[in-house]
């Protein structure tokens, strides 16, 4: 290989490696600057193919797209001082890149824990402000309202981040307080249950009187109908047998001592000591006797 060759290709070699270190390219997901010799010369790179001086300037690129910071679960105080266990989430991008890079060196886990770090100063001031109710539920939409601007305002001044939405995951008592708390919910439910069975107890008592009251009026009404139904089934009887009589008051009186008789002697084991001759035993004497 001759000298001529050897130099066209240290030639090809130089002007391609110039060209390789004179061009970037920037992506639609992407936001860039060009420092020159560590300073900032240009910001905010629009996306598409760029120049720069080689071995001089530097291109950094860095995501532009919609991040999410994810915290990890802190303990806040509210305002009666009641202790809450807050999950949250931030949604964050890169809005001013010079002052990004300026801030953190254009490293996100270095930007993401100072974000961090605003966000937790953020919320325990928010949650500091509020009652538990209001946390939990009564104002919890306006408490991320709130952080979300408070959050954007500083990041933006500190940073060069945009924070467009603050977001509380998971609010949850510790641990101590929620045995305390369980234990008082358990003990006002049972209360409550014994509330419910003493008004039941009394409601059953007052049906139970009212059902014993109305048996003893049905029972007395039912042997008031009974007696007299009986005694006028007595006094029926009464005037039958009367009529019976006054038709034939020999007969009558034949029948009755037939009857007498047969209730007297039918059982073996009475013993009478009766006058033959008494009126008892007229109807067995013979007809003389009549």
């Amino acid at each position: 290989m001759s000298n001529k060759t050897i130099f066209g290709l240290i030639l090809v070699l130089v002007v391609a490696t110039v060209g390789w270190q004179s061009f970037f390219v920037v992506s639609e997901i992407q936001r860039g600057i060009v420092l020159q010799f560590g300073k900032v010369v240009k910001t905010d790179v629009q996306p598409g193919l760029h120049l720069k001086l080689p071995f001089v300037q530097e291109a950094r690129l860095f995501d532009g797209r919609l991040l999410t910071l994810d915290t990890d679960t802190q303990r806040y105080l509210t305002l009666e001082k009641k202790a809450l266990m807050v999950d949250s989430y931030a949604k964050w991008r890169i809005a001013d890149v010079e002052r990004f890079y300026t801030a953190t060196s254009g490293l996100r886990a270095l930007a993401e824990d100072r974000l961090s770090r605003q966000l937790e100063s953020g919320l325990r001031n928010e949650v500091a402000r509020r009652t538990l109710n209001e946390v939990v539920s009564g104002e919890r939409d306006q408490l991320m309202a709130d952080i979300t601007t408070v959050l954007d305002e500083s990041a933006r001044r500190e940073l060069g981040i945009e924070v467009l939405d603050v977001r509380v995951k998971g609010i949850d008592l510790p641990s101590e307080v929620n045995r305390s708390v369980f234990e008082r919910m358990s003990s006002e439910r049972e209360r409550e249950a014994r509330e419910h069975r003493a008004k039941g107890n009394e409601l059953a008592e007052g049906i139970r009187a009212d059902a014993d009251r109305q048996q003893r009026v049905l029972l007395a009404e039912a042997f008031r109908e009974a007696e007299q139904i009986r005694g006028d089934g007595d006094a029926q009887a009464a005037a039958i047998y009367a009529d019976a009589y006054n038709k034939d008051s020999e007969f009558y009186s034949f029948y009755r001592s037939l009857q007498a008789y047969r209730e007297s002697f039918s059982s073996k084991s009475d013993i009478l000591v009766l006058d033959p001759k008494s009126d008892f035993f007229r109807y067995l004497q013979d007809g003389s006797a009549r």
